[in-house]
Formats: C-alpha cells, structure tokens, sequence
C-alpha cells in the first residue's frame, strides 16, 4: 500500500484577522501563545518530515521566528485557508510531496490524529483526508462552530454542516450517527493545486464550510475515526475555557 507521499509538511495557517476572535492565534494560554501551542503540538507528530506557519500578519510571522518556526507570509486576501496554505507551500515548502492541513485554533490537537490521516492516506491517494470523533453531547449539536459530519459505512464523507445533522427523529435512535468534524485535512500535493484552482461552491458559501466545495466537485473525503476531538477556539467563552486548562503550568513565557 506504500506511505504518503514525502515529504510530508504539516502547514498551520495562522490568520490574524479571525471573524468571530480577532487576534486570537496571539492570545495567551498560559504563558504561550495559541499559535505556539498548536506549532507545540504538531511537531510531536512522528509522521511529519516539518512544520510551517502560514499568516498574514507580520505579528505572527515575528512570533513565529521568536520561537523558532518556519514561517511563511502571504497575502490577505485569501478566501480560505486552503488558499493560504497553496501559497505558503509554493514560496516556502515547494519539496512538499503531501500536506496536512492544520488549524490555527487546536492547541490541544492530539499529534496521533496527524499521524492516523498520514498513514491512512495511501489508502486512497486520490481522496482529501480527514479525522471524526464521537458527538455524545447534544449541546454541541446545537453549536455552528461545532461542525458535524454525516459519513458513509466505509468513512466517506457524506456532507458537513454547521447544523445538527443526520435529524433523527423522537422515536428513532441516534446512537453512532453523529460525529465531530476535526479540522485537520491531508492531501498530495497534486489535489491541493486542484483544489484551490476551483471556483468558491455555492453549498461552501452557504455553510462557510470550504470543505464542501470539494464535495461539490466530486472529490471523495475520507476520515479516520479517533476517540475524541481536542475542541477548536472560535469564541471568547472558548478561549476562557483553554486558558483555565493551563492555569496548572508555570507561566513559561511566549520565546524561551
């Protein structure tokens, strides 16, 4: 079945500008920056050959080199941060063979989620990969940054929504249908070319989701199953609540 083609480059796009928490990747998490939290935790991935932060921002770019990243700054006219990422690989990471899409906003991202896609990918090289978890709580259903995920018997991903999706009805069970999405997104350096040359979908504009213009074009996305998702920072009651997760460490400071 072979490996993933190499290398293999974990990007984190890094946007300064964030629609619901601007600023957000330089707040501060005991001590350390978000964007240093998540960089912390994708270099643990045993399946990445290196890491590159992509921002817009010439704030996280000096972050970035205080704490020894490779960094790349592109433009701020993005639609998404696929496109980021498409650019950063061109300037700064043109070795890359795949790419694994990191969000910004994970600072308590397992490195064996990076590491389950990595090696899923062979499985299908010609799909876009991803990660689910389990949905138990129902208050998270009713979130739209919570984004979920209906799925296939053989993890094809049926479609993604901010809504609570499959709607199961008052007398039926709902045990094992609903699932969290994980931001975190692996493919050939070939399909992320086509994907950013394709044209916004109108399911993506809709959701505010990029990953349905893939499904929109036909492009199968495939997940692995982990056993929990970390939880994202989108909001300010979010980044209270991962701040109080760190209250045990001893402030470290953002450029040791």
């Amino acid at each position: 079945m072979g490996e993933a083609l190499r290398p293999v480059v974990g990007v984190i796009p890094a946007r300064y500008g964030s629609t619901r928490l601007s600023g957000k990747v330089l707040a501060d998490l005991g001590g350390r920056t978000l964007i240093r939290r998540v960089y912390d935790r994708a270099v643990l991935a045993r399946g990445l050959d290196s890491v590159l932060v992509a921002t817009d921002d010439e704030r996280v770019l000096r972050e970035a080199l205080a704490f020894g990243a490779r960094v790349a700054l592109t433009s701020r006219d993005h639609r998404s941060g696929t496109d980021r990422i498409a650019e950063a690989v061109g300037s700064s990471a043109p070795e890359a063979g795949s790419i694994i899409n990191i969000q910004g906003d994970e600072p308590f991202l397992d490195p064996a989620t990076i590491d389950a896609i990595v090696d899923a990918m062979p499985r299908d090289p010609d799909a876009i990969w991803t990660a689910v978890a389990p949905l138990a709580d129902p208050a998270l259903l009713e979130r739209p940054e919570v984004v979920k995920a209906a799925m296939a018997a053989d993890g094809r991903i049926l479609y993604f929504s901010r809504a609570a999706i499959p709607h199961v009805r008052a007398d039926r069970s709902a045990t094992g249908l609903h699932w969290h999405h994980i931001g975190v997104y692996g493919y050939s350096r070939p399909m992320l070319d086509r994907f950013v040359e394709m044209e916004e979908s109108p399911l993506e504009r809709a959701e505010g989701l990029e990953q349905l213009r893939a499904l929109e074009a036909g492009i199968a996305i495939r997940a692995v199953k982990v056993a929990t998702a970390a939880g994202g920072i989108d909001t300010q009651e979010d980044l209270d609540r991962a701040r109080l997760r760190f209250t045990d460490e001893a402030p470290r400071g953002g450029r040791e």
